[in-house]
């Protein structure tokens, strides 16, 4: 048995939706007592870390509307059924920025909510960056402009919430970690 383990008992899906879907479980708590938990259910997604020669790090400003705002995020994008995600990775840096990376390599994979969604990003490092001549076309309804920044940039927008998404804060301090131990070598 998992210490702490809530046994489902019974699930009602509320809603299915194009990318998410939410159910209502019922769970019986390690004391025996019944509870509800609302869940939202994601396919995964995938997140790129992409570098350019001038160890500038690309990145996309998009609209988010839950937030009702714009940020400056890392490329990213969900996952389709049955996706390996370095093929996400790889897909969505080319429709997000144009660009194609010689190298792809994961650093990590982490969930983003997990007192109620099961969403897991997987984070990569793309290196070796070549613009294409002919990017793939992203998603009809996704309107984004491209960026590079230095990693000061990056810090900087970091400490002005124009970067304020999890993923794309944990990549620039994975950034300035790595830089540090390469200067201490």
């Amino acid at each position: 048995m998992k210490k702490f383990e809530e046994k489902t008992i019974h699930t009602e899906e509320i809603f299915v939706g194009k990318i998410i879907r939410l159910q209502v479980d019922d769970v019986e708590l390690p004391d025996g007592k019944i509870a509800k938990r609302e869940i939202i259910k994601h396919p995964g997604a995938v997140a790129v870390i992409a570098l350019t020669d001038e160890n500038k790090i690309v990145m996309v400003e998009q609209y988010r509307k839950a937030l009702e705002r714009s940020l400056l995020e890392i490329p990213a994008g969900k996952m389709e059924q049955g996706e390996k995600p370095e093929i996400t990775a790889a897909r969505e840096l080319e429709e997000e920025t144009g660009y194609a990376a010689k190298k792809l390599e994961h650093l990590i994979s982490f969930y983003t909510s997990p007192g109620f969604a099961d969403e897991l990003i997987h984070l990569y490092v793309a290196t070796g960056l070549t613009k294409l001549e002919q990017p793939p076309s992203g998603d009809e309804d996704e309107f984004v402009e491209l960026y590079e920044l230095t990693l000061e940039q990056a810090q900087q927008a970091v400490q002005e919430q124009k970067i304020f998404d999890a993923k794309t804060v944990y990549a620039v301090s994975h950034l300035q970690l790595e830089m540090g131990r390469s200067a201490t070598r």
